[in-house]
């Protein structure tokens, strides 16, 4: 134990009696107490409950390939019951104070990318097969080596990526951004609002917000999203009571009759576990799931040692304890979120709050998980948010992402095209698959063309070679007659 850990412990317990809790969890061992891990459970779900409204928000927002939307009630109960028994079972199981829920990026794959291929529960299938792969792959080891295999300055553009493309999201939903319907009689294919100006309430209480986010960011308040989120539905719903406002999209803010209600699971099982092969082609089946897979490895390696470090829980080797289970426990949340319709869950790397806090145990999980369980009861309080409240939160999080583009070495052509590429093509495609396979395809091409094509892993190759299926498909199909 270090000084440091003494001197807060000296302070904070007093004179106490180890508990079975107490051994079980570690918390004297490492330091803590009962009242810092509360307090550090508490700190986790209040900075990442934005989630409870945003899942929601995204995956609600887009249709399948028939048209059909989730519905948003039943989306809040499986985000919150997901969340839910994934915290408290890494908490139990992996011993860290490392909270779950559905993954930001991994909810945009899903809804954009996935759902307009083929139905829900389809879209859903994969994400179960794509968690339980990432259990073979943690069980065999194979993880670390395709984690491995992908430069790390290409890891983070693709997060940068993902980041503009969420925040473009944001854009989009709020209305910020449109379309413009006779593209081809225009110099631009979007504009700003919809008619090229910004008008209405709704649009105010976006800007506001995307300001408000920001300010509390700037100055490193705890839980700025979710401030933010509450603040704005707060102005939204006295805005609607005394505006005349046409609409406001999906969700108008109106105070609902009742704020605590029996939660809905019926989206609980509805999915498909191979139906997406019967709906798109092999290739594309395990192209998409290829970046599910590298979505999910990227933020939760990340995270587990960034949280794990921070908590000061790293072995004399820089590793994470009990790492295998830790990434057992995250690739069957991932199962879990696909089952529950919630989209892929993941660890946050929120958590840092309640490490923050004093957190160092996966009791601290228990406090998170009940939360996100209490919160299944207040379904009619979470679905009242507005989009022009919530969509701050995307454009603050693609601002979050967006930082690591400080990490590239833009003078490196190798590097800085692929890259490059990766960010770009992203939001401009609105796919995180096409900017994922232009950065493989580009890094290749250049590595091959300066000679030093044996410093890309096989498995890069291997990926490279299905990204250049995936976007030659149309003329493949054509020359094989098939099209």
């Amino acid at each position: 134990m270090s000084e440091a850990q003494k001197t807060a412990r000296g302070q904070d317990a007093g004179p106490s009696t180890v508990t079975g809790v107490d051994r079980f969890f570690r918390i004297t061992e490492r330091g803590s107490t009962f009242g810092r891990e509360i307090r550090g459970g508490f700190a986790t779900f209040f900075t990442m409950a934005y989630i409870l409204v945003l899942n929601p928000l995204i995956l609600g927002s887009a249709k399948d390939k028939s048209g059909e939307q989730l519905d948003p009630v039943q989306l809040t109960t499986a985000t919150a019951l997901v969340a839910a028994v994934m915290t408290i079972v890494m908490g139990v199981g992996g011993n860290l104070p490392l909270a779950l829920a559905a993954g930001l990026g991994l909810n945009a794959v899903v809804a954009f990318q996935l759902a307009p291929l083929m139905s829900w529960d389809d879209a859903m299938g994969l994400i179960v097969l794509e968690g339980l792969l990432i259990c073979v792959l943690v069980v065999t080891g194979l993880r670390e080596a395709v984690m491995h295999a992908i430069p790390q300055q290409l890891k983070q553009a693709i997060s940068v990526g993902i980041g503009l493309f969420i925040a473009l999201i944001g854009f989009v939903d709020a209305g910020f951004v449109t379309r413009i319907p006779d593209a081809a009689n225009t110099t631009v294919p979007v504009q700003l609002g919809s008619t090229g100006t910004l008008a209405g309430w709704p649009m105010l209480v976006f800007c506001v917000g995307v300001l408000l986010t920001i300010g509390l960011l700037a100055r490193k308040v705890r839980g700025a999203i979710l401030v933010s989120i509450v603040t704005m539905t707060v102005v939204a719903l006295v805005v609607n009571a005394f505006a005349d406002v046409e609409t406001w999209g999906l969700t108008t803010p109106e105070w609902p009759d009742t704020i605590v209600d029996a939660p809905d699971f019926g989206l609980l099982g509805q999915f498909s576990l191979f139906g997406a092969f019967g709906q798109v082609g092999v290739v594309t089946v395990l192209l998409l799931v290829f970046t599910l897979i590298l979505s999910d490895f990227f933020d939760t390696m990340g995270t587990v040692v960034g949280v794990s470090a921070e908590a000061g829980l790293l072995d004399e080797d820089g590793k994470v304890p009990g790492l295998g289970r830790v990434l057992l426990i995250d690739g069957a949340a991932a199962v879990a979120g696909g089952a529950a319709s919630a989209s892929s869950a993941t660890s946050y790397i929120e958590s840092a709050a309640g490490v923050g806090e004093g957190a160092r145990t996966g009791f601290a999980n228990l406090v998170t998980g009940s939360l996100f369980g209490l919160a299944l009861f207040l379904t009619p309080l979470l679905t009242i948010v507005p989009l022009q409240a919530a969509a701050p939160a995307l454009v603050a999080v693609g601002f979050l992402m967006m930082t690591q583009v400080k990490h590239i070495d833009w003078d490196r052509y190798e590097i800085a095209v692929p890259a490059f590429l990766t960010i770009a093509v992203m939001p401009f495609t609105y796919s995180i698959t096409n900017g994922i396979g232009a950065g493989f395809l580009a890094y290749v091409l250049i590595k091959t063309v300066l000679g030093r094509a044996k410093e890309v892993h096989w498995l890069l190759w291997g990926a490279s070679a299905l990204f250049l299926v995936y976007f030659a498909i149309d003329p493949i199909e054509q020359l094989l007659g098939v099209g």
